[in-house]
């Protein structure tokens, strides 16, 4: 091999060495890009709460949409597994399914949305104004609740502070006041 062929096959070299690491660069995020697809979803943030929903569901359905059209695009608007239950049981209703059957397999924290709309489904009953009241009956029960809470930390912190302050009144309050009387005593 001449010396004008070693340089010429290193020139081409050089030439086809950023080809090879931009294709190995693909290749790592095609297969980053592949591993994130088959990855399980993590939730995008908080629960929305079950208050909230009513209160979206009661939008939608004054703006006209039906029952199971209001389920589904809140559904979508809440996302998570909650959301997801919401949109099967609108999809359950679209297909004919009695309405305690479609909210079989809803979790438990939305029994508040099925009970609320309920009525309207069954009966035809408007349901602005049941829905408005299980969102005011859930949002007092917190209040409650809260309320409850605060009263027990109250008495749960009697017994620390009481362990905290009693030494400290009976070194700096009492042990003086005693002393000077055991004094005046026994000189007197």
């Amino acid at each position: 091999m001449t010396a004008a062929g070693a340089v010429v096959g290193l020139l081409v070299l050089a030439a086809c060495a950023p080809w090879a690491a931009a294709e190995r660069a693909a290749h790592r995020r095609s297969r980053a890009l592949a591993a994130e697809v088959r990855a399980p979803v993590e939730p995008r943030g908080p629960r929305v709460d079950v208050p909230v929903v009513l209160e979206l569901l009661g939008a939608a359905l004054r703006a006209g949409a039906g029952v199971p059209r209001a389920l589904q695009t809140v559904g979508g608007a809440v996302g998570d597994d909650d959301g997801r239950s919401l949109g099967r049981v609108a999809d359950a209703l679209r297909l004919g399914a009695p309405w305690d059957a479609a909210w079989r397999d809803a979790p438990e924290r939305l029994g508040t949305v099925h009970r609320a709309l309920r009525p309207a489904w069954v009966d035809g009953a408007a349901p602005g104004e049941s829905l408005r009241a299980a969102g005011e009956e859930l949002r007092r029960e917190r209040r409650n609740a809260a309320r409850t809470a605060a009263a027990r930390l109250g008495v749960r912190l009697v017994l620390p502070l009481g362990a905290c302050y009693l030494p400290a009144f009976v070194l700096v309050g009492l042990a003086p006041v005693l002393l000077a009387l055991g004094i005046d005593l026994l000189s007197g």
